[in-house]
């Protein structure tokens, strides 16, 4: 007969409640606390939405008063109607129009004055056009400046000022004679420029409505420069 052998000694015989705990504790995860941020996501996921929509509500205000600051103050296109600036512009042609110096010249107080030669857009008061039921807005070159006596003889155009008292014809000073398609037009007249205003002229003399008509144009009255024409795509130019 053998001797009874003596049974192995179970550390946690004799705590069976320690081993229970211990075995719950790792068999029952769904009693672990959840995290924090699993019940603040909804809320996160809410202010978010809202972020989103009032972003987009602001895109759909603010592009169009951006759209209309560039086009009251920075630039604007305009398609010519009309033959008055031909060989230089024709019919349906589509233009940008700088508006930056005429801007600048209301922030600072002083007059806008352009260049001689440069083509500009002008608001003429008195005009109206019938379409738009405000001011015809027209498009002509700059011939005269402050201070000078514009002198048409035959269609024929002569300046005079201090610096040339002899006279000039700014067609040639201004080297776009190539590009007057008539000089006919109005009758003969003898015009001194007086401060704060420009004498214009359409490049086509016999068929342009223009300061030997409705007299010189104050700096009130224009909007701004011809700086690039955009179509016909195949006579893009700067100016």
């Amino acid at each position: 007969m053998q001797p009874n052998q003596p049974h192995p000694t179970n550390p946690n015989h004799n705590n069976p409640r320690e081993t229970n705990a211990q075995a719950q504790g790792f068999s029952s995860p769904t009693q672990i606390p959840p995290p924090t941020y699993q019940t603040q996501a909804p809320k996160n996921r809410r202010r978010e939405g809202a972020k989103s929509i009032l972003s987009t509500i602001f895109i759909l205000i603010s592009a169009p008063l951006v759209a209309l600051l560039l086009i009251a103050f920075v630039f604007q296109s305009y398609e010519v109607d009309g033959p008055s600036m031909e060989r230089t512009l024709s019919n349906n042609d589509r233009l940008i129009v700088v508006k930056t110096a005429k801007t600048w010249s209301r922030i600072t107080g002083e007059d806008y004055i352009p260049d001689r030669g440069e083509i500009i857009v002008f608001a003429k008061l008195g005009t109206i056009d019938p379409v738009a039921g405000s001011e015809r807005q027209l498009i002509k070159r700059v011939i005269g400046l402050p201070g000078d006596r514009v002198v048409a003889v035959n269609g024929q155009i002569t300046i005079f000022n201090d610096d040339q008292p002899d006279g000039f014809d700014p067609d040639i000073r201004g080297n776009y004679e190539d590009q007057i398609a008539s000089r006919g037009g109005a009758t003969d007249i003898d015009v001194s420029v007086p401060d704060g205003h420009v004498f214009v002229m359409g490049d086509n003399r016999s068929n342009s409505l223009d300061s030997r008509t409705f007299g010189t144009i104050s700096s009130d009255e224009i909007i701004g420069r011809l700086s690039l024409r955009i179509f016909p795509l195949n006579e893009i130019e700067r100016f």
